[in-house]
C-alpha cells in the first residue's frame, strides 16, 4: 500500500509564512509528479503547484512569486513554502503524487492523495 502524510498546516496572520510537507511511504518504485492542491469552502479543488522528478515546476497564477515547491527524492517528500500569505489562501491543502509501484508481478501507476491539512490565514 501507499500512503501520503501531510504536515505543517495551521493558523497564520496575513503576510506570514508556512511550510507544508508531504511524505510518501509504502511499496514505491518511483514517483513522477508530486504536487499540492487546495480546496476552499464552497469552491472546487484547484492546483497550487506541481514538480516533476526532473524538478520542473508549475504554479497557479495566484501563488506565483509567493509559493515555492520543492522535493527530496531520497525521502519521497514534497514541500510547499508559502510566503506573504493572504486570507484568500485559506483552504484545505492536499498533497498528490503519481506513483509507480510493483503489484503482483506487474506494475501499477496511479495518483495518490493525502488526507489534507488546513491552512487558515486570518488576523
Amino acid at each position: 500500500q501507499v500512503q501520503l502524510v501531510e504536515s505543517g498546516g495551521g493558523l497564520v496572520q496575513p503576510g506570514g509564512s508556512l511550510r507544508l510537507s508531504c511524505a510518501a511511504s509504502g511499496s514505491i518504485f518511483s514517483i513522477n509528479r508530486m504536487g499540492w492542491f487546495r480546496q476552499a469552502p464552497g469552491k472546487q479543488r484547484e492546483l497550487v503547484a506541481h514538480i516533476t522528478n526532473g524538478f520542473n515546476t508549475n504554479y497557479a497564477d495566484s501563488v506565483k512569486g509567493r509559493f515555492t515547491i520543492s522535493r527530496d527524492n531520497a525521502k519521497n517528500t514534497v514541500y510547499l513554502r508559502m510566503n506573504n500569505l493572504k486570507p484568500e489562501d485559506t483552504a484545505v491543502y492536499y498533497c498528490n503524487a503519481e506513483i509507480l509501484r510493483p503489484l503482483g508481478g506487474s506494475w501499477d501507476r496511479n495518483d495518490y492523495w493525502g488526507q489534507g491539512t488546513q491552512v487558515t490565514v486570518s488576523s
